[in-house]
C-alpha cells in the first residue's frame, strides 16, 4: 500500500458523524446538520469561561472574526477537494485512454507506442471536456486532506502536515484525559462533602479534601489512573463500527446544551443572575483566541463530511449558514453564561456549575450535567487515539515496508498513548489545554494548511488541466489577496500567543 493510499485513510476525524462516512448519498440539510454537530464539540463547554476573562465585547468580536476566518478557509478546502477530484478523474482518463491506445496499436514497434504516450500526456483536458465527459471538478471521490497533501505538498510540506496533525491530536487527547478524571473528581468530591452538590462560586485547591485523607489532586489523579486503565487499551486495537455510540453521544449533547441554555435563562429571568463581565480585558484573549480557534475546527474532517452530499449546487451558501448558526448557538451558550454566573465562578467545564441545588433542584439533571463530558468524551478517546496511532505510522511508512510486529503493536500505541497521559497527570487546567491546543496545531490546522492547499492546488491545476479549467466548487474568495491574508492572520496570532505566554510567565 502506498503512502498516499494510507494518508487517504488515516485521518478520520473521530466526531464525524458516522451517516456522513458512509458511501450512500445524504441531502444538503442533513450535511448541514452534520457539520453542526461536527464543529460544535467539547470546546464549547470551555468558551463561558473564556469570555468572561476576555469582555464580553471583545468576545463578541473575536468570536465573529474568527468565524469568518474558519468560513475562508473552508471555501478553501471545498475547492482542494474539488482540483483533487479533477486530478484523479483526469489520470483516470489518460489511463483509460492509454489502454485503448495500446490495445488497438499492439502489433507497432515500442518507439511508436512511446510517441502514442507522449501525445496522450500532451492532448489538452478541455478537448476532453467538450466531448461530452462529466464535469471533471464534481466532488464524487472522497480525497482525504493527507491524500491532498500527498497530492499537492512537496515531501517537506506533508512531513509537516502531519507532524501539526500529530501535534493537534495530541493535545487533543490531553484535554480529553484531563476533562473526565476532573469531571469525576468534582462531582465525587461534591456528594461526599454535601449531598447537594459543589456551589457554583466555589473555588477549590487541589489540596483540599474530599474523601476522608484523600485530597481533591489525589482523586483526580486515582481517576486518572482508572480512565487510562480502562480505555488506553483500546489504542493498541483497532476501534470500529461506532454508529450507535457516536448517535447516543450527539443526542447527549443536544439534550445538555439546551439544558443549560434553558437555566441559565430562567436564572436570568428570575433576577438571579450574577454575572457582570468587563466590556474588555485583553489577559484573557490568549486563551479564548484558542479556545474559538478550537471551537470552529471542522476543515480536517470536510471530505468525509461533504463528499456523501448528493447535492453539491449550493454548497457554499449551505456552509455559509451553517456558520452563522453555529454562531448564534456559541453566542448564546456564552452569553446566557457570563451574565448569569459571576465570572469567578465560572468552571473550565462549564456543565459543572449547574452542581448546586439553588441552580438544578433534581438531582438527576445535576448528575447528568456533571457526568456529561465524561460519557461523550469517553466515547471518543479510543477513536482519536487510534487516529493519532495511525499518523505516526503513515509519516514513517516507506513504499513497500512493513513494520515489525512490537513496533507495530506496542511502540506506536505506546508513543500515543503515555504523553497525553503524562500532560493530564501534570495539569487538569482545561482552559489553558484548549487554548494552547487551538492557538498553535489549531492556527495551523485551520488556517496555515487550507491556505498552502488551495494555493499550491490553483497553480497545479493549471498546470495539468490549463489555465481555462473552470473550478465549479471555486472559494468566494478566490483572489490571491485571500490567501495572503489568511497566512498573515495565523502566523500574527501565532507570535501573539507565544508573546503573551512568554510575558504571562515573566510576571509570575
Amino acid at each position: 500500500m502506498s503512502r498516499t493510499e494510507l494518508a487517504g485513510e488515516s485521518f478520520l476525524h473521530w466526531d464525524t458523524p458516522a451517516s456522513a462516512r458512509w458511501s450512500q448519498p445524504t441531502k444538503g440539510q442533513v450535511g448541514l446538520v452534520y457539520m453542526f454537530n461536527l464543529i460544535v464539540g467539547t470546546g464549547a463547554l470551555t468558551m463561558p469561561k473564556a469570555f468572561a476573562s476576555a469582555g464580553w465585547l471583545v468576545s463578541l468580536f473575536l468570536l465573529v472574526f474568527l468565524g469568518f476566518m474558519s468560513f475562508v478557509t473552508t471555501t478553501f478546502v471545498v475547492e482542494a477537494m474539488a482540483a483533487a477530484n479533477a486530478q484523479l478523474r483526469w489520470k483516470r482518463m489518460e489511463n483509460h485512454q492509454e489502454d485503448d491506445d495500446s490495445s488497438s496499436a499492439a502489433s507497432d514497434s515500442d518507439s511508436r507506442v512511446q510517441d502514442s504516450y507522449e501525445r496522450a500526456e500532451q492532448r489538452p483536458i478541455l478537448s476532453v471536456q467538450r466531448r461530452g465527459s462529466p464535469n471533471l471538478f464534481e466532488i464524487t471521490d472522497r480525497v482525504e486532506m493527507g491524500q491532498m497533501a500527498s497530492m499537492f505538498f512537496s515531501k517537506v510540506g506533508v512531513n509537516l502536515f502531519y507532524f501539526c496533525i500529530i501535534i493537534y491530536l495530541y493535545g487533543d487527547l490531553a484535554i480529553y484525559a484531563a476533562a473526565v478524571p476532573f469531571s469525576l473528581m468534582q462531582v465525587s468530591c461534591a456528594t461526599g462533602n454535601d449531598s447537594c452538590g459543589v456551589e457554583a462560586d466555589t473555588k477549590h485547591n487541589d489540596t483540599d479534601l474530599c474523601w476522608g485523607p484523600l485530597r481533591r489532586g489525589d482523586v483526580y489523579r486515582v481517576y486518572l489512573a482508572v480512565f487510562t486503565l480502562l480505555l488506553g487499551p483500546f489504542t493498541f486495537f483497532d476501534v470500529q463500527k461506532t454508529k450507535y455510540l457516536q448517535i447516543l453521544t450527539s443526542l447527549m449533547r443536544w439534550v445538555a446544551f439546551a439544558i443549560m441554555i434553558v437555566l441559565a435563562l430562567v436564572r436570568i429571568g428570575r433576577g438571579r443572575g450574577e454575572g457582570h463581565p468587563p466590556l474588555a480585558d485583553l489577559s484573557g484573549v490568549r486563551n479564548l483566541f484558542g479556545v474559538c480557534v478550537y471551537s470552529f475546527m471542522c476543515q480536517h474532517s470536510l471530505p468525509s463530511l461533504l463528499t456523501p452530499v448528493s447535492s453539491k449546487r449550493h454548497l457554499t451558501r449551505l456552509v455559509l449558514l451553517d456558520y452563522v448558526l453555529i454562531l448564534a448557538f456559541y453566542g448564546l451558550l456564552s452569553f446566557t453564561a457570563i451574565f448569569s454566573f459571576r465570572g469567578d465562578s465560572l468552571l473550565d467545564m462549564y456543565t459543572l456549575n449547574f452542581a448546586s441545588c439553588d441552580i438544578v433542584s433534581v438531582a438527576a439533571v445535576r448528575f447528568f450535567l456533571g457526568l456529561f463530558p465524561v460519557f461523550t468524551i469517553s466515547t471518543n478517546f479510543p477513536i482519536i487515539a487510534v487516529t493519532l496511532r495511525n499518523n505516526w505510522k503513515t509519516l514513517f511508512h516507506r513504499e513497500g515496508g512493513t513494520y515489525p510486529w512490537v513496533v507495530d503493536r506496542v511502540v506506536f500505541p505506546t508513543i500515543t498513548l503515555v504523553p497525553p497521559v503524562l500532560v493530564a497527570f501534570c495539569t487538569h487546567d482545561l482552559e489553558s489545554l484548549v487554548g494552547i491546543t487551538g492557538a498553535y496545531a489549531g492556527t495551523g490546522i485551520q488556517y496555515v494548511i487550507p491556505a498552502f492547499l488551495v494555493y499550491l492546488c490553483r497553480k497545479d491545476t493549471q498546470l495539468a488541466l490549463g489555465p481555462r479549467a473552470a473550478n465549479k466548487h471555486r472559494s468566494p474568495f478566490h483572489h490571491t489577496f485571500w490567501v495572503g491574508f489568511v497566512l498573515l492572520w495565523a502566523f500574527s496570532c501565532f507570535f501573539f500567543v507565544t508573546a503573551n505566554i512568554i510575558l504571562s510567565e515573566t510576571k509570575i
